[in-house]
């Protein structure tokens, strides 16, 4: 078959525009769309005047540096280098910025100077959603995950083991000193870098102790201090764990669907358990109105919650924490209380009288045995 024309030094015909390269239903334009219907009230709660400085030279617009930001998180694209080299080389980002390139010294500072205040845009997303009828709240789902930090899982110490690592790096510095006392050499000028180390190191040690002693923790990590250690995916790490809840998104276009978070934490405790109603809180003040439905896993099972949803008059849908017990012929829910007697009832219609009270940590718990002679 014959082959087409090919020329890389092809000129345009006719001068094409930036919209012409972007298709109607491309999701750059509803970055671009949302960033532009923000008002001004928005915008100064991010501190960022849209109108700019009438001082000094011009500067990237911040619709455009903004939109950069979230089609960038939109597409997985998080690193400022990596977003310049986008404001080079990608239409979508070419648009965006109106065929300008900022560069990453520019896009991160912009990032810097305002991803706490960022963080509001998160309600005007979920919003703008609601608003355009593309979240269906019949139905959300409440999740844990944890994600790794910036710290090694190895660094993390209890009290015993800080007071062992102290005592190790006070004699590393009194060895180092002593090597800088020795012979007839003047002092240097500046400590030497492994003895600097050592202090800093004594230091940071020391201000973990302080820390596990003022606010009662077992354990703390010399690289993060709010890490704490939690079993994830690839075992025991030092981290956080993310709450999200999450609704279906239906896009009219195709019919296709996807999921909007409609409620986010981090928190740092590796249970799941106490965050399923602040969640369910979150997602309903988040978007204006209670999910019909909520679904959760066995993490979030306990007796707290189930009466905290009665209360709430929400339904929830979660499997039992103790699925596999409830299989057991002898779980707990088969054995029969009798208030006026004070006995349990076994599945085989012994009774169980009142023995002793036990102390299980913090918790006093009442024994009830049936005789030896009936059941072993």
């Amino acid at each position: 078959m014959p082959l087409r024309s090919f020329n890389r030094e092809q000129a345009w015909l006719l001068p094409p525009t930036l919209d012409e390269m972007i298709p109607d239903d491309h999701p750059a334009r509803f970055v671009a769309a949302f960033v532009d219907n923000l008002d001004r009230t928005i915008w100064l709660e991010m501190e960022i005047d849209p109108n700019g400085e009438p001082m000094g030279a011009p500067a990237y617009h911040p619709r455009s540096l903004l939109s950069v930001w979230l089609y960038g998180f939109m597409t997985g694209t998080r690193s400022s280098r990596k977003l310049e080299a986008a404001c080079r080389d990608q239409i979508p980002y070419l648009w965006l910025t109106g065929w300008q390139y900022p560069d990453h010294n520019t896009l991160w500072r912009f990032y810097r100077d305002h991803r706490v205040s960022m963080r509001r845009l998160f309600k005007h997303t979920i919003t703008t959603a609601i608003n355009l009828n593309l979240v269906d709240l019949a139905l959300q789902a409440i999740d844990g995950t944890k994600i790794e930090a910036n710290a090694c899982s190895h660094r993390s110490y209890d009290e015993t083991e800080l007071k062992r690592l102290l005592e190790r790096i006070e004699s590393a510095i009194r060895d180092l000193e002593e090597q800088n006392e020795a012979g007839n050499d003047p002092a240097p000028v500046h400590l030497p870098e492994g003895l600097i180390k050592a202090k800093r190191l004594r230091e940071e040690v020391k201000s973990a102790m302080s820390k596990l002693t003022a606010e009662g923790e077992k354990r703390v990590n010399l690289s993060d201090r709010d890490a704490k250690l939690m079993k994830g995916s690839k075992g025991i790490i030092a981290g956080y764990n993310m709450q999200a809840v999450v609704s279906p998104v239906t896009i009219e276009q195709d019919k296709s669907t996807s999921l909007l978070i409609t409620g986010l934490d981090v928190v740092m405790d590796a249970g799941d358990t106490k965050y399923l109603v602040p969640m369910m809180e979150q997602a309903e003040e988040l978007t204006g109105q209670r999910a019909a439905v909520t679904l959760a896993d066995a993490g979030y099972h306990c007796g707290k919650n189930v009466e905290a949803c009665e209360k709430r008059d929400q339904i929830i849908l979660m499997p039992e924490c103790d699925e596999k017990a409830l299989k057991k012929p002898y779980y707990k829910d088969r054995f029969i209380y009798d208030t006026t007697k004070d006995i349990y009832t076994c599945p085989h219609g012994q009774e169980l009288r009142f023995s002793c009270i036990k102390r299980n940590m913090r918790l006093l718990k009442r024994r009830y045995r049936a005789s030896g002679k009936v059941c072993q």
